[in-house]
């Protein structure tokens, strides 16, 4: 293989495979959800308080926190690092942010360092410098199983240590403690040797009983002052910023899950015959695509897959900047665009694939020329389904579902819904040479996410 274009198939070969099949008009459908989220000009304020709240007892005057970030999309992650570190720097300690992100970026210092500035984490914006290391020590290990606990090399020389996290769903595993603090502490600091560890000890040994077992070694052995946990809301805005002691990694985490839980955006229908994501990244899911959005768990390690939503077919189109090129996940799709093949960095990539033992999630799906070949090569593989019939949605990406196109059979389901409202009703799809004119469903004008 010479160049991309011998990946792409191109857009004319699709269409004589499939024939001539008309695709349905596309609609606009908003959700319909109650939020109270953090004003924008009260996260910072608010994640001060919230880590106020921790004790610093056995840190010394002028004494190191390290102060935990990983690579996720966070809302306001800025402002609520920056909340943070300035709290800890006027009790008369002295700050640093340390990415706790695994393998992410490349599995490298710099990779790393450059991850946390894409979403905007910098020594400007914090207040404070950015220590980026690969470099792990070996805190212990798990008493029954003698698994091997490590951490990075900076916190763990630090006097404190407090990870700033979202506390959310977990895409490849369902347990009292999924994505959040204690993950952050057992994967996001135990860096790409201690996540590698992790996941090869969980194709044995479950997340849901490994996470919290790690979790409670680095708790014992690390001075975990506390940390600052996260809960958004449908709209990814900021909806909880609290202080967990270390006491509460456990419990808390717990409670605050089922309230992600209760908020977490979802597709509206349970039934879609082709679903349409114009990006994939590692900061909107760890498996580019939220599995609890799409319905499949394929490369889950000892998990059952969700029973619902049951979507036929994906097509994704791109990747999103932040992801810098990974791609992992993007085995879930059916089929993706050019433009996702052209910015996937294969080596970053298979790193996390790798470090997560899951390499099936990196394998390339056929790879299209334009937006029109991909739904068209997806509508004409789930069956026999007309235009007015078939049931396709197309989204932002699995974060950001306040507004998504819908059709026709989807729109008239709308109607009778409280929960959704119909913004526009459906048109013929555009397309300028083969690509869609509509823009991204989130950017239709005011409001929704």
């Amino acid at each position: 293989m010479d160049s991309l274009d011998d990946l792409v198939v191109p857009e004319a070969t699709v269409l004589d495979a499939c024939g001539d099949r008309p695709l349905p008009d596309l609609g606009l459908v908003e959700r319909d959800w109650d939020t109270d989220p953090i004003p924008s000009d009260r996260v910072e304020a608010a994640a001060a308080e919230a880590v106020a709240s921790l004790e610093f007892a056995g840190v010394p005057e002028g004494g190191e926190v390290a102060v935990g970030a990983g690579s996720r999309g966070i809302a306001n992650l800025p402002s609520i690092v920056s909340g943070v570190v300035g709290v800890i720097e006027d009790a008369g300690y002295d700050p640093f942010v340390f990415p706790a992100m695994g393998s992410h970026g490349g599995a490298t210092a710099e990779g790393q360092r450059e991850m946390l500035e894409s979403l905007g984490v910098t020594p400007a914006a914090i207040g404070c410098e950015i220590r980026s290391s690969m470099e792990v020590v070996r805190v212990g290990e798990t008493p029954d199983r003698g698994v091997p606990v490590y951490a990075d090399a900076h916190a763990a020389g630090a006097d404190a240590i407090v990870p700033v996290n979202r506390v959310k769903p977990h895409t490849d595993y369902d347990g009292p403690v999924e994505s959040g603090l204690s993950k952050m502490l057992v994967i996001g600091m135990g860096k790409q040797r201690g996540a590698k560890t992790a996941h090869e000890w969980a194709i044995d040994w479950s997340f849901r009983n490994m996470i919290p077992e790690i979790a409670e070694k680095l708790l014992a052995e690390l001075p975990v002052a506390g940390g600052v946990a996260i809960v958004e809301d449908q709209f990814d805005d900021t909806a909880v910023i609290e202080g967990v002691p270390p006491s509460g990694f456990l419990d808390r985490e717990a409670e605050l899950l089922e309230l992600a839980y209760d908020r977490l955006p979802t597709i509206p229908f349970d039934d879609v015959d082709v679903l349409v994501l114009d990006r994939q990244g590692k900061d909107v899911s760890g498996q580019g695509m939220d599995t609890n959005v799409i319905g499949r768990r394929p490369f889950a390690i000892n998990e059952p897959e969700p029973e619902l939503p049951d979507v036929k077919r994906i097509f994704v189109r791109g990747l999103t900047e932040t992801t810098h090129g990974n791609a992992m996940g993007m085995g879930s799709a059916d089929f993706v665009g050019r433009d996702l093949a052209a910015e996937l960095d294969s080596s970053t990539t298979l790193i996390n694939a790798i470090t997560a033992s899951t390499t099936r999630g990196v394998r390339l799906p056929p790879v299209v020329e334009t937006d029109r070949a991909g739904l068209v090569a997806s509508l004409s593989t789930v069956g026999v389904v007309g235009a007015d019939d078939a049931r396709v949605l197309r989204a932002t990406d699995t974060m950001r579902l306040g507004r998504l196109y819908a059709s026709p059979a989807l729109v008239e389901e709308a109607r009778e819904r409280d929960d959704l409202r119909v913004l526009a009703e459906p048109s013929p799809i555009e397309f300028d040479d083969g690509r869609f004119v509509a823009p991204t469903p989130h950017e239709t004008g005011d409001g929704g996410d």
